[in-house]
C-alpha cells in the first residue's frame, strides 16, 4: 500500500512543503514518483518520518538526524532510546503543569479575597516556557551552516542572565506584535514595522540574514510546528502575522 505526499502530510501534521525538502535532501525519499510528478511513500517511508519527526522533537537538526538514521542498525533499540528520551520530556512538561497548577490556585485565592489582580507585564505570564531561538532554528542550520556556526558561537557566549533577558524580550516583542494583530493594524502599518525592525536588530545578533533569509526565516515560524506552536500560545495566527510582516520589511529593507 502506498499514500500520496498529500496523504502523509495530512497524517503526519507536516507540510508538503517539508516532505519535499525532505526528499531534496536525501532524507526522506519517496517509495515512488509517479507520472503526475507526485510523492508516494510505503510503509517503511512512514516509519522513518516518525523517527524523523520524533527526533525533531527531540530539538535535533536534520543533518544530525540523517547522521542518526545512517548509522541505525536495530530499528527497535533506536526507538527505544527516542521513547525514553520522550519520557523526559514527559517529566519535564509535568513539572510545568504543575507550576501552572500552582498560579492557577494563587489566581483563585485572590478572587475569593476579591483582590483585584493587574497584570503590568503581560509578557511574564509566559515566564518559564521554552521561547524559540531565532537565531538557530533548523532551517538556519540547514540553509546557512556558516549563518548557525556564528549564531551558536554568540549564544554560548552569553551569561544566564544574558539569556533570561533575551527570551523575556522576545516575549514581550511577541505580545506587542499580538496586540497589533487583534487590533487590525495592517503588517505594512510604521508601528508594526517598528516592532519588525527591532526584531531584525534582534536576530543580527546572532547571524545575519539577507532579504531571502529573513523571508524563509519568517515561513519557518509558519512551517515548523513547535516555533508555530510558541507563537500560538501567545495569539493563534500571530505566526502568519509576524511572517508577512517581515516580508514588507525584507523587500522595503533588505532587497
Amino acid at each position: 500500500m502506498a499514500w500520496s505526499i498529500a496523504d502523509v502530510a495530512r497524517m503526519s501534521g507536516t507540510t508538503s512543503r517539508t516532505l519535499r525538502h525532505y526528499d531534496d535532501i536525501g532524507l526522506l525519499p519517496p517509495a515512488w514518483i509517479g507520472s503526475n510528478g507526485h510523492r508516494y511513500y510505503e510503509e517503511a517511508g512512514l516509519l522513518r518520518l516518525q523517527q524523523i519527526l520524533l527526533m525533531r522533537e527531540l530539538g535535533l537538526g536534520l543533518r544530525e538526524i540523517r547522521a542518526v538514521l545512517e548509522s541505525q542498525v536495530d530499528q527497535v533499540a533506536a526507538l527505544r532510546e527516542h521513547h525514553q528520551r520522550l519520557l523526559g520530556e514527559r517529566d519535564r512538561l509535568e513539572k510545568l503543569a504543575r507550576t501552572v497548577g500552582r498560579t492557577i490556585a494563587e489566581l483563585e485565592e485572590n478572587k475569593e479575597k476579591h483582590d483585584m489582580v493587574k497584570i503590568n507585564r503581560p509578557e511574564n505570564l509566559f515566564e518559564g516556557f521554552e521561547t524559540s531561538d531565532p537565531g538557530t532554528d533548523a532551517e538556519v542550520r540547514e540553509r546557512w551552516p556558516e549563518a548557525w556556526e556564528e549564531s551558536r558561537q554568540a549564544i554560548e557566549s552569553m551569561t544566564a542572565e544574558d539569556t533570561e533577558r533575551w527570551q523575556r524580550e522576545v516575549t514581550a516583542q511577541m505580545v506587542r506584535l499580538a496586540e497589533f494583530m487583534v487590533a487590525g493594524t495592517p503588517v505594512a502599518d510604521p508601528a508594526v514595522q517598528a516592532e519588525i525592525d527591532a526584531h531584525y536588530q534582534g536576530v543580527c545578533r546572532f547571524w545575519t540574514p539577507n532579504a531571502e533569509a529573513y523571508k524563509g526565516l519568517g515561513q519557518t515560524y509558519v512551517d515548523d510546528p513547535q516555533f508555530r506552536t510558541n507563537y500560538d500560545k501567545i495569539a493563534e495566527g500571530l505566526a502568519v502575522y509576524q511572517r508577512d510582516a517581515m516580508v514588507v520589511y525584507a523587500d522595503a529593507r533588505l532587497g
